[in-house]
């Protein structure tokens, strides 16, 4: 049975509410997961992955090969069962830097290719992967493509090296799809991306009972400001918002306090790139001044939110549904109850 076997995450990941209300995956989902398995062990093959960006390491367990992992990136943290996996990067950038000295450090990086996290080719060698799953998307947000390209051409058996790039959220579930397909488990994938995308439409089709758009501009960093980019946009739309400042599908970019008041935002919704709620809290000083302007006259003080811009919103894999439910939830909680397994966005006075 799937409720014996897999972890409760992974339920979390195809937004099933709890293990009674998982017993309809029962059948089909342990059907996938165990031929694909068995396909495997009938070929004498156990497949050895390593993971080099949460997201990847995300994918990965919802698809049920969680097992199947040997190593992670220093990010990776969720689900909790790899938190105990080797560790093949490392960070450059210091604990305790602040915000605006790791935004030098990475427009440094930009202009002299100084690499802001390390491969370690000798763990690597030791975990002899077949498969490494890395990106091709952000050039500060995991080790430079051409690093892993570089170490892995090293490696003895030459393995299989996939680069995710999504940019919207259809293309991260291809992403999905992709990595099913390397696994040997496409159909299976195809399952999960179906109740991914059945959670994205139940939220486009609650959007549609609004009798308002909230007019919001969306951070995805405080000193100096970031707009939202890539499949952001495209989530605030789908929330029933409209975005002003954020373009979907292009990265993001540097804004200044003038803009973002000209914007003239009703609502602020915070997700620092990388941060938790306590650590993106530790940034609101900088909001707090330019809060003070009257050039901030539409921005309703009871409609800023802070949410984990480390754990949702910012990592390309299955939990940007997870995001798209809290954004939902901020924009109009009356329309768009949370659910149960999630934490809302902090509402920030």
């Amino acid at each position: 049975m799937i409720v014996e076997n897999y972890p409760q995450s992974t339920f979390y990941f195809l937004g099933i509410k709890s293990f009674h209300n998982a017993a309809y995956f029962n059948d089909e989902y342990s059907n996938n997961v165990g031929e694909s398995k068995q396909s495997f062990l009938h070929m004498g093959i156990i497949m050895r992955i390593v993971s080099l960006l949460p997201s990847a390491t995300e994918i990965i367990c919802s698809l049920g090969f969680a097992d199947s992992l040997v190593g992670v990136s220093h990010e990776c943290d969720y689900p909790a069962e790899v938190l105990e996996l080797p560790k093949v990067t490392t960070s450059l950038i210091p604990e305790a830097a602040s915000s605006k000295e790791i935004d030098a450090l990475v427009r440094e990086k930009l202009k002299t290719s100084k690499a802001l996290y390390s491969l370690n080719q000798s763990v690597l060698e030791k975990l002899k992967p077949d498969l490494i799953i890395t990106q091709a998307l952000c050039d500060v947000c995991a080790v430079a493509e051409e690093e892993v390209r570089a170490v892995v051409s090293k490696l003895p058996g030459t393995p299989q090296v996939i680069n995710l790039a999504p940019m919207t959220l259809a293309q991260v579930f291809e992403s999905m799809l992709q990595v099913g397909r390397a696994v040997g488990k496409e159909e299976h994938a195809n399952f999960v991306v179906k109740a991914h995308q059945k959670r994205v439409d139940e939220v486009v089709l609650r959007s549609k009972q609004m009798v308002k758009n909230p007019r919001l501009v969306f951070l995805e960093w405080l000193d100096p400001p970031f707009s939202s980019g890539h499949w952001t946009p495209e989530l605030i739309a789908m929330a029933g918002g409209t975005e002003l400042l954020g373009k979907q599908g292009v990265p993001s970019r540097t804004l200044s306090w003038s803009e973002v008041a000209e914007a003239k935002p009703e609502m602020l919704f915070i997700a620092a790139c990388g941060f938790n709620v306590e650590r993106t809290m530790q940034d609101l000083p900088v909001l707090d001044n330019v809060m003070m302007q009257k050039e901030f006259a539409s921005l309703k003080p009871e409609k800023v939110f802070v949410a984990d811009g480390s754990q949702y919103f910012n990592r390309p894999g299955p939990r940007l549904v997870d995001s798209l439910e809290i954004l939902a939830h901020a924009i109009d909680p009356i329309v768009h109850p949370l659910p149960t397994y999630l934490q809302p966005a902090t509402k920030v006075n």
